[in-house]
């Protein structure tokens, strides 16, 4: 291998090129009245750029920043002023606070924040989950509700962080909540929310008035709603199962996000959206169909082996409506249980967000089972409910096998027969086929005369697997030794866990298995 040696050149020409630089540095040496000059100008840029900020500043500011109790001097109001523009006015006010009005009826008792002025609790006073909490569908801050908006003087504000003036008024029957976002003492952005006395419905309208010259309506105006949705039942996987972001849109059409992981759509002519929990649903309705509507799920269910506080999270992202410059929009909330009988008493077939199965098995949900379990549970425990219903759509269905059955008795009677021609044809197989053939359409019997029967069962059976788990009337009813039967019924825990099959003992599943073995055995003779 070569040796490297040291080429003395190279070291001769950096120490040149060092020693040129060094000499170009000392004699271009600025002189003292360029250095001042120099740093006049740096100042006069940055004053420059300070004043050009301040033109041209478009904040985005959270109501902590300045709040009524803070603002003191002038000082702090120019500060205000600068970076809320006209809605400085609200936080100068003594409802500048995060103080909570509460007002309720006979089933909900809801808070609303001054901060954003939107629901920071709705508690369904009428139920409890399976451990006998209350029921809240809001609380804790698992919800976001914001109008996020410009204005006209290039600033971009989120409601969620501004203070809103809270009044309670009556209109009949009626309790009305205002809270109004002030520009000035008759200059308001307004949610107005109206609450009947035994109503799990809400009037919600969103209006502004006076400021077609503060908001920017050139600018798209859009309502974000998000909400982390909380564990209510027993199985964590069951109840996550049946929680689904579910929509009406395209006149009548319903559809939903994915049951599993993340799923976003964009839709157009919604009715209503739904964010169903199993057995508790908030539905925001409009009364106009709204465009360009961005909606998306989320499974917050890492682990279904680890308790859990949120199933999923919604989230929903539409633009507002204008009149004449300022904000008009109408829609109505509903927060209550995803019950088929209260949800039918509103307009726009809320009820089709409850999963009764797809084409005839809905139909057979909504024009069979529905009214039948209604009737009977109306004079029957819940538990002998099912049981009745039961032994009536297998006794509707013993029409339609009867020629199954007459089929397999004339199979059983022929059985000798058929034996005889097997044994007599065991080395010819084709004959014996056929010789079989011949034997079963002499006596008028076919193993093929139970398909069509079994066919019209289908639908049926699995329109009634789909109702048991959407039916409400179910949910915490007791019978014999299970406590909810609207959940699995644990007669016991084991200390471990079974792939596939959970770390309980279930009676009830293994009871229907034993019948389901017994009538086949009954049926079928072998």
């Amino acid at each position: 291998m070569e040796e490297k040696k040291i080429d003395i050149n190279s070291i001769i020409g950096f120490v040149l090129i060092f020693g040129i630089l060094v000499y170009m540095m000392y004699t271009n040496k600025p002189t003292e009245e360029e250095v001042t000059a120099e740093a006049q100008a740096k100042q006069e840029q940055v004053e420059a750029e300070k004043k050009e900020s301040k033109e041209n500043d478009v904040a985005v500011t959270t109501a902590e920043d300045f709040s009524a109790s803070s603002i003191t001097d002038s000082t702090q109001l120019a500060a205000l002023n600068n970076k809320l523009g006209a809605f400085a006015y609200s936080s100068t006010l003594p409802s500048a606070t995060n103080k909570e009005t509460v007002v309720e009826n006979n089933v909900l008792l809801l808070k609303f924040n001054n901060k954003g002025g939107f629901l920071s609790e709705i508690k369904l006073k009428k139920f409890v989950d399976f451990d006998s909490v209350p029921i809240y569908l809001v609380k804790n801050n698992n919800t976001d509700f914001n109008i996020n908006f410009g204005t006209t003087d290039s600033r971009i504000l989120n409601t969620k962080d501004l203070y809103f003036q809270p009044t309670i008024t009556k209109n009949g029957e009626s309790t009305v909540v205002s809270m109004k976002l002030k520009v000035s003492p008759d200059k308001y952005l307004e949610y107005r929310y109206e609450l009947k006395p035994d109503d799990y419905m809400m009037d919600f309208t969103i209006q502004s008035k006076g400021l077609n010259n503060v908001i920017n309506s050139s600018q798209e105006v859009n309502l974000d709603w998000k909400l982390d949705t909380y564990r209510h039942d027993q199985s964590i996987s069951y109840e996550n199962r049946y929680t689904r972001l579910t929509y009406q849109y395209d006149e009548g059409k319903v559809d939903k996000l994915a049951q599993a992981g993340e799923d976003e759509e964009t839709i157009q002519d919604v009715k209503w959206l739904s964010y169903r929990q199993h057995f508790f649903s908030s539905i925001l309705v409009s009364k106009e169909p709204l465009k360009n509507v961005k909606i998306s799920s989320k499974d917050l269910v890492a682990n279904e082996d680890i308790d859990t506080v949120f199933t999923k999270q919604f989230n929903t992202k539409l633009p507002l409506a204008f009149q004449a410059g300022e904000i008009n929009q109408s829609l109505q909330f509903y927060f209550g249980p995803t019950d088929s009988k209260i949800l039918k008493k509103y307009d726009n077939n809320l009820d089709e967000s409850i999963p009764f199965g797809w084409g005839i098995f809905g139909w057979i949900n909504k024009a069979l089972f529905i009214p039948l379990f209604g009737f009977l549970s109306g004079f029957l425990p819940y538990g002998i409910a099912i049981i009745v219903m039961t032994i009536l759509i297998k006794l509707l269905m013993s029409f339609v096998q009867y020629k199954q059955f007459l089929s397999q008795a004339k199979l059983k009677v022929l059985k000798p027969e058929l034996d005889a021609i097997r044994e007599k044809y065991k080395d010819n197989k084709m004959k014996a086929q056929q010789e079989t053939m011949a034997l079963q359409n002499k006596a008028g019997a076919s193993p093929l005369s139970g398909c069509l029967p079994g066919l019209i069962q289908l639908p049926v059976f699995y329109a009634l697997f789909m109702f048991f788990p959407t039916a409400f009337d179910l949910r915490q009813k007791s019978f014999l030794w299970a406590d909810d039967l609207s959940s699995y019924d644990a007669v016991a825990y084991l200390p471990f866990k079974i792939p596939f099959y959970g770390d309980h003992v279930s009676l009830f599943p293994i009871l229907a298995a034993l019948a389901i073995f017994v009538y086949m055995k009954m049926t079928t003779g072998q």
